[in-house]
């Protein structure tokens, strides 16, 4: 198998470059004029003279109002990227690569420019593009010492990085145990070269961005890359040989780029003066390139960069490569296709349409204002009066001449009234069509007129929800960002990093986590208002604390982890940036002690069940002994009570036989009978 040669690739990315430039500026034509409407320019609309100039910008109103919700919802979150593992023991590098990438590499990599340029670009102009590199920094810092030991000397000059360029030495006397002795002091001047490696996020032009026009996304692309100018010092600092950097030709300027950069810079181009060689720029040519260089029958992934050209002699690197570093970003599908819409794209018309209408209004008005004078010829000794009135100036009239025949005015009617109707009907059509209004900024529609709660709910749902929509769809393309991120930092930091994290000192060592790692951006909690996210927060924390009241801390369902994420979401929801600044998060082994100390401990709701339990057993108890003293004391009584009549029939038969013997002794003495007497219901 035969290599492919130089010539053959670099004429084959040739031809794949005419392709991508062609495509460039077919597509230009219509971001150029998405800026101009956005600036409010709109040279396809031109004012008459002396006529009003006025310029309708719904497009820039609409973007400016669904922007911040959409980098709220994304950037707003303390946490932007969460990744996920794929293989068993992933789990801790994944949780760390979380933390580094949100809290250190993002940060420092300024990726919030990035983002946030990338969805203005489209929103605006239908796609934004984001790359990411890996970017080396020398930086060199030039000091002087005074009052150097010599330890204090090694200690400084001991770094291969330190150069020594002024070097002096003075004695001072000083006291010790032995006496006064001579001690040399040093003064230095040093240059320390500090070299530093950073990844790197940044926003691509669109004129600078090239893909294929038959691909799809930038995975399927033969091509993808970037086509800009550089200065030749620039090229030189980044390593590349300085005798062939030199002999390359200064750029002439590419017509459809320039007239693109041009609209977006919105200033003009002045002649170039004589510049150094150094400074002049060249065209340059960062490709990424499916091609099958080794003849293999597979086509690899090649870095291929080019300067001064596309020809053979302008090739000044050609690599294998692992990933092509860019992301092509949408706020809407468009289905088979590459490029999303934009808001320019459904708002153009509705603001060509209210150019034109509030021109005429406007004209309408002015014609109301001032009147067309009508003069009589010959009427008016001082016609300027009339022409050019100023205030106070008189206008004298001929003699014999009626004043109020002399000058007239014309009777314009006012019909701009039947404008307003119309321009009430293209703002709804607007936010028709966009889904944007005062709900999509996060103001409830309520705010400024007199509406029903459910009036208010179903307008703010409709305009959120179409947001939520762009929010999602634009988050799905970041995670090639971050994905490419991560390689990034696992392939270039060969060393652990100590960062200070959450007011403590951590090291990461990128160079053992796993590379394909998923990742997902978080999108908070949708793209509505801060009131409606914290009621979302709020019910779920109700669930959560009920669930952990009646369950316990060990319960299936609410682990302290879901606790605190639902503390965390109700912060952001607050709009304060981070939630450690507020609570703190528990770590593992104190979750495991309190845990173990709470299994220990009875259970607060089995200790009520038992005393419920005990106050019932100590009731029935009680009953009992109740029931037994009331039934002691009915026996008791039935006791008296039958004593009571055994000792009356006892007195009753004492009685009788006191009587009966009474009367055996009264019929002895007089032996007659003696009459019974009746004695306690008997008779004797």
């Amino acid at each position: 198998m035969a290599a492919m040669t130089d010539e053959r690739l670099c004429a084959l990315v040739s031809e794949l470059v005419k392709d991508c430039e062609n495509y460039r500026d077919e597509l230009a034509i219509d971001r150029i004029k998405a800026m101009e409407y956005y600036d409010g320019t709109m040279k396809d609309v031109p004012a008459d003279a002396n006529r009003s100039k006025v310029v309708s910008r719904d497009v820039r109103a609409a973007i400016k109002k669904v922007l911040p919700s959409l980098i709220r919802t994304i950037l707003g979150n303390d946490k932007v990227v969460e990744y996920a593992p794929v293989n068993e023991d992933d789990e801790a590098a994944a949780e760390q690569a979380t933390d580094y990438i949100n809290y250190v590499v993002f940060p420092e990599s300024n990726g919030y420019d990035a983002v946030q340029d990338a969805a203005h670009d489209a929103l605006k102009l239908r796609n934004g593009v984001i790359r990411w590199w890996y970017e080396k920094e020398t930086t060199v810092q030039v000091s002087t010492h005074t009052g150097l030991d010599e330890a204090a000397l090694i200690q400084l000059v001991g770094d291969d990085a330190v150069e020594v360029l002024e070097q002096s030495q003075t004695l001072e006397q000083i006291e010790t145990l032995q006496g006064v002795v001579e001690q040399p002091l040093y003064t230095v001047k040093i240059k320390r070269q500090i070299e530093r490696g950073m990844p790197r996020l940044a926003a691509v032009p669109l004129e600078e961005f090239l893909i294929h026009p038959d691909a799809i996304s930038i995975e399927d692309s033969p091509i993808t890359g970037i086509a800009t100018r550089m200065r030749r010092t620039d090229l030189i600092a980044m390593g590349h040989d300085r005798d062939l950097i030199e002999s390359l030709p200064a750029s002439t300027g590419d017509g459809g780029r320039d007239l693109e950069e041009f609209t977006r810079r919105r200033q003009a181009f002045e002649a170039k003066d004589a510049v150094p060689k150094a400074l002049e720029e060249v065209d340059y040519y960062e490709l990424y390139v499916k091609v099958d260089a080794d003849d293999d029958g597979v086509a690899e992934l090649r870095r291929i960069v080019l300067a001064g050209g596309t020809g053979e002699g302008n090739l000044i690197s050609n690599d294998e490569w692992d990933e092509v570093p860019f992301a092509d970003l949408i706020v809407e599908r468009r289905p088979h296709q590459r490029e999303g819409s934009s808001v320019t794209d459904d708002l153009a018309e509705i603001q060509r349409v209210k150019t034109v209408l509030m021109r005429q209004t406007l004209d309408n008005l002015y014609w109301q204002n001032n009147q067309q004078p009508i003069v009589q010829e010959g009427a008016i000794a001082n016609p300027e009066s009339v022409l050019n009135p100023k205030f106070g100036q008189p206008i004298r009239v001929s003699q014999g001449i009626d004043a109020r025949a002399a000058v007239g005015y014309t009777m314009v009617p006012f019909v701009a009234k039947e404008s307003f109707a119309m321009l009430s009907y293209l703002d709804q059509e607007a936010t028709d069509r966009t889904g944007i209004s005062d709900a999509s900024s996060g103001l409830a529609p309520d705010a400024l007129t007199n509406m029903t709660a459910r009036a208010t709910a179903l307008i703010e749902q409709a305009g959120i929800g179409q947001t939520e929509l762009m929010v999602r769809t634009f988050a799905h393309g970041l995670r090639r960002v971050f994905k490419g991120l991560l390689r990034l930092v696992i392939k270039h930091q060969d060393r652990p990093r100590m960062v200070r994290l959450r007011g403590q000192w951590v090291s990461f060592d990128p160079r053992h986590w796993n590379a394909g790692m998923d990742a997902t951006v978080n999108t908070g909690l949708g793209a509505g208002t801060r009131e409606r996210d914290m009621m979302m927060v709020q019910m779920v924390q109700q669930l959560q604390e009920k669930l952990l009241m009646t369950l316990g801390p060990d319960n299936p369902y609410v682990s302290p982890d879901n606790l605190y994420n639902g503390i965390a979401k109700s912060v952001e929801a607050a709009g304060l940036k981070s939630p450690d600044l507020y609570f703190s998060k528990p770590s593992p082994e104190e979750i495991q002690r309190r845990m173990q100390a709470s299994a220990n401990q009875p259970n607060p709701e089995m200790q009520k069940l038992e005393m419920r339990q005990q106050a019932d057993a100590e009731k029935a108890r009680l009953s009992a002994e109740n029931n037994s003293r009331k039934l002691e004391i009915e026996r008791e009584l039935k006791l008296a009570e039958l004593r009571q009549n055994g000792a009356l029939k006892r007195y009753q038969i004492d009685a009788e036989l006191n009587l009966k013997r009474q009367q055996s002794l009264a019929e002895a003495v007089s032996g007659e009978p003696v009459t019974s007497v009746h004695i306690g219901g008997r008779t004797g």
